[in-house]
């Protein structure tokens, strides 16, 4: 991006290039819309974070070109291992679905944006946006200006559109950590099973196998100081975890690549749309983790809010026209709020008796 772009405006300006972001543009480009894809992100990450898609996921990737592409990348199904104090208790295969990696879902859909000959444009931090009758003008940090029909903000739950739209987040945030999170390797462990390490004292460790890699994702309850106090992540914290709860001396952790940890956040935005610039994804709605239902959401949203934006750009935007994705999407993201802390309840609850695992939050 060279210039001021104001007077070559776009179709649609997409903000944000996880998911969301990226299944939004390659729908776009497929219809023959122009689109542009803009990231505050220098280049892109490798995190597993999100790691599985759905069944709905994995239709809804068909039209794009790149189901195919997933499932070469990805692994069908998965067998959770789960260990109570120390001991191996039982398996559970869960069949539905793909495991794989966020940073590998993000991978095949810029290879196929690529192909569509749109690329996504890094170092491109939101600064202002306005908005007339004939589109929407974003400013950006370093002076640039992109003009664009519509924008669609898919810029995750800290999202720098949401902020400058004004759009409400509402909802509750815990104060405490209760989870840590990395990508690590586990030289010696079996990658066939996704590890769930529970103990009689409430706290845990999961190690599941990222496909095509030599690393797993790792999820732990938190360690706490002699203040009790959390400690931040780390691959030394992260071994203790590991001690503690696998009990198996012989595996020793390397190479952390992703650190991270999560606390329990459950809003949502109080509307999808402002103007001629619309929400997606974690911008729109964040949610408890149980069920693994985050990127999903974010994908269909952007199937849906596609739909919308083509129907606008190829025919009359009317107010019906534009307000059916917040009309469809924001029910969902209420629900979905609903449902996913019922499934943290449920896998919290249950991971207390010998044999259950993360399997309590499915379905």
């Amino acid at each position: 991006m060279t210039g001021d772009m104001t007077d070559v405006p776009t179709d649609v300006l997409i903000a944000g290039s996880g998911p969301t972001g990226l299944t939004l543009a390659c729908d776009l480009a497929l219809r023959g819309l122009t689109v542009r894809i803009i990231d505050q992100r220098t280049e892109p990450h490798r995190e597993s974070r999100g790691k599985g898609l759905t069944p709905e996921s994995i239709a809804t990737f068909g039209p794009l070109g790149v189901a195919e592409r997933m499932a070469a990348v990805g692994r069908a199904g998965v067998t959770l291992r789960k260990y109570f104090d120390g001991a191996c208790v039982g398996d559970t295969t869960v069949e539905d679905g793909l495991v794989i990696g966020q940073w590998q879902v993000e991978r095949v859909l810029r290879e196929r944006l690529s192909e569509l000959g749109v690329h996504v444009e890094y170092g491109a931090r939101l600064a202002g946006i306005g908005q007339d009758a004939e589109g929407v003008s974003t400013r950006l940090a370093d002076g640039r200006s992109v003009r664009s029909r519509y924008l669609a903000g898919c810029d995750g739950g800290r999202s720098a559109s949401r902020g400058l739209l004004g759009i409400p987040f509402e909802g509750s945030t815990a104060q405490e950590e209760v989870m840590v999170l990395g990508d690590v390797r586990a030289p010696g462990l079996s990658r066939e099973f996704w590890h769930q390490w529970f103990t009689s004292d409430g706290g845990g460790v999961l190690l599941c196998p990222i496909p095509g890699t030599d690393s797993f994702q790792l999820q732990a309850s938190r360690e706490l100081d002699e203040r009790g106090e959390p400690l931040p992540p780390s691959l030394e914290s992260f071994q203790r975890l590991f001690d503690r709860h696998a009990r198996m001396p012989g595996i020793r952790l390397e190479e952390a690549t992703w650190l991270s940890s999560w606390r329990v956040n459950v809003r949502m935005a109080t509307r999808l749309r402002e103007g001629r610039a619309f929400l997606a994804g974690d911008a729109a709605h964040v949610h408890p983790i149980a069920g693994g239902l985050g990127m999903n959401t974010g994908i269909q949203d952007a199937v849906t809010l596609g739909r919308t934006l083509a129907a606008a750009l190829t025919g009359p935007a009317d107010k019906h026209v534009l307000d059916a994705y917040e009309a469809e999407r924001l029910p969902v993201a209420a629900e979905l709020l609903v449902d996913t802390a019922q499934r943290m309840e449920r896998v919290l609850a249950a991971v207390r008796e010998p044999g259950i695992g993360t399997e309590a939050g499915l379905g």
